[in-house]
């Protein structure tokens, strides 16, 4: 690499079709053409993707396009501030997706059916979704590539074209609920001036608006991210304190594992907790991220320490996030466990907003039906107008930090899985339509109820794409052809693989739950079993990856997995595999009669690559 690569320092890879990047390059895409960043001279056409090659235009790619942040170097060993603060950024963009508007909407709605009982699920759910990034990040840091570029290289077409739109679909799942969830914060905000269509059209200009400002400097953009997450904890700590909830209470609801007296739906809404802060896309969105940091991944020492900052940086911002979650339960646990509609009713009677509360509770003796609009309503109700319209910028800020970041998300999955080279505007404008379409018609002929409702469908929704993340990125951080000295260790992958099937066993059921509460019947349920069974052999399939990754020689050797399952140009014997990333690189290239007429490729990070 040359020495004046600082900011403009560009590390991504890719191919016209796209070629591989390690022992699992696949034969099935079309040659790559590359323009090294120091040589401008092309790649030879036939030479198999390593982490040395370039995407053609710089400009072209999403956040961190223009420059990276540089590392500083320290004489004194051990722990660094400054270090610290140069790594700060990517964890706490990742962790928006933990307090997006679906999963304030889950807390509040936990709170009022179980009060304290079920913070500890938040909790733990919280510390499985560490674990989960930073096995991602490890990806990102260790190769180069984020999770959708590895899949591009090490996934047949066909199952990587699927694992794109299941991660497409849980993107927009998850963008429906955040556009949702701003346009139900201006709503409020402008006292029902803008109706929620028109907020729905509102939040396409603004995330446009925030999404560009990354051409004044990537660490200008991750301020407004920060400044967005302290608005949350401001807004929401606000409501905390002038609800003041039983301190005790909260600790024991955090740390007791247990639920009394909590019946199916209780049950419900733990796992929907769980579903909601476990974002599969997130995972994709966090390995990209890393990318952002000029980290020299020549020297495993520096790979070593950024993989120990990045996972620093990215247990702050969960703990952050875990605490403005635990503000949102514990508010309605406080305020609403175990009241009636009739309650809330009587508590406005002197307020503004008593005719929109009466027309959204209603004057019955029904347990609370909890939402984000009635969660306004209900603290403007008890606490005064000031407390519902701070309840409303802070959904505003969580709608719209989440809505950028899945934007963020969304392009990467089209520029790793597909090899996109769209400007970057157009990118950003496709991937916002996509969620924002479907949510405007929502909006425009559905009632507020029938959208806070939906939350619940979207979260059974992602919850089934979760195997589609969780699954190749085990399978990748555990081969060491691909993480060298980096990959998991034994009881890493015994515990990934135990937490990742406890989460999707308890996702599937609340998936089962939502399909029998539809009370779907004839036709509709026979192409729901269809999905079913073509679901859980696409799982069997990525497993079955997985375990060959992990160098199971029964799989690597058997002909059925090495015709239908593995990349079929190479082995997939990893044996061999290098596993330090400073001793060299060995490249595979076809014939070639011009190849030999070229420079060699920068070498940024030493990878074996087998041949057959």
């Amino acid at each position: 690499m040359s020495s004046n690569d600082g900011y403009n320092r560009n590390e991504e890879q890719t191919n016209g079709k796209g070629n591989t990047d390690s022992i699992f390059a696949s034969a099935d895409d079309v040659p790559s053409h590359r323009m090294p960043s120091t040589s401008m001279q092309p790649q030879p056409a036939h030479m198999i993707a390593n982490e040395a090659t370039h995407l053609k235009g710089d400009s072209k790619q999403a956040y961190f396009s223009d420059e990276k942040v540089l590392i500083p170097q320290t004489e004194k060993l051990g722990f660094s501030w400054r270090k610290l603060w140069a790594f700060t950024g990517p964890g706490f963009l990742m962790s928006i997706a933990y307090l997006d508007p679906g999963n304030i909407e889950s807390d509040l709605q936990s709170g009022a059916a179980a009060k304290y009982q079920i913070l500890w699920v938040l909790l733990w759910a919280t510390v499985l979704g560490l674990l989960m990034q930073r096995l991602a990040a490890r990806l990102g840091v260790v190769t180069g590539l984020h999770l959708a570029e590895m899949c591009f290289r090490q996934y047949k077409k066909i199952p990587r074209f699927i694992l794109w739109i299941m991660i497409e679909i849980a993107i927009i799942g998850s963008d429906m609920q955040e556009v949702i969830g701003t346009a139900i914060a201006i709503y409020l905000l402008s006292n029902k001036v803008i109706p929620l269509w028109g907020g729905t059209l509102i939040t396409i200009i603004d995330t446009f608006t925030f999404l560009f400002l990354d051409k004044y400097g990537l660490r200008k953009l991750e301020f407004l991210f920060g400044l967005l997450i302290t608005i949350m904890a401001v807004t929401f700590g606000y409501e905390y304190i002038v609800s003041a909830p039983n301190q005790g209470e909260v600790l024991e609801g955090m740390f007791v594992p247990w639920c009394k007296d909590c019946g199916s739906q209780v049950l419900l809404q733990a796992v929907g907790i769980v579903g909601a802060v476990i974002m599969p896309h997130n995972l994709y969105l966090h390995s990209a991220l890393v990318k952002s940091r000029d980290i020299d991944r020549r020297q495993p020492s520096k790979v070593r320490e950024a993989n120990f900052y990045f996972f620093v940086e990215a247990a702050v911002a969960l703990f952050v996030s875990f605490i403005i979650n635990l503000f949102v339960v514990a508010v309605f646990a406080h305020g609403m466990f175990g009241k009636t509609n009739a309650d809330v009713l009587q508590s406005c009677e002197n307020q503004t907003m008593f005719e929109d509360a009466k027309i959204s509770f209603g004057n019955n003796t029904e347990i609370i039906d909890a939402d984000l609009y009635k969660a306004g309503l209900f603290l403007g109700c008890t606490f005064g107008a000031a407390a519902m319209y701070i309840w409303g910028v802070g959904i505003l800020a969580a709608g719209q930090s989440s809505t950028m970041t899945g934007t963020y998300a969304g392009q990467f999955s089209m520029e790793g899985f597909l090899n996109l080279q769209w400007p970057r505007w157009r990118r950003v404008l496709f991937t916002r339509l996509i969620a924002i379409i479907p949510t405007f018609f929502l909006a425009f002929y559905s009632r507020m109820e029938d959208l806070t409702h939906l939350n619940d469908i979207l979260n059974a929704v992602m919850s089934l794409q979760l195997p589609f993340a969780a699954i190749p990125t085990i399978a990748f951080t555990s081969c060491s052809a691909i993480m060298g000295e980096f990959v998991n260790g034994v009881g890493n992958k015994i515990v990934s693989i135990l937490l990742t099937i406890l989460v999707i066993a308890v996702n599937l059921y609340f998936v089962i739950t939502q399909v029998e509460a539809l009370s779907i019947e004839g036709g509709v349920l026979a192409v729901v079993c269809i999905f079913s069974i073509l679901y859980l052999l696409f799982n069997l399939y990525l497993v079955i990856h997985m375990i060959a990754c992990m160098g199971n020689k029964r799989f690597i050797n058997s002909r059925w997995v090495q015709k239908w399952v593995l990349p079929s140009q190479n082995s997939f014997s990893i044996k061999n595999a290098n596993s330090t990333y400073a001793s060299g690189v060995s490249i595979d290239i076809a014939n070639d009669s011009n190849f030999k007429s070229l420079p060699p490729p920068i070498v940024t990070v030493s990878e074996k690559v087998l041949s057959d």
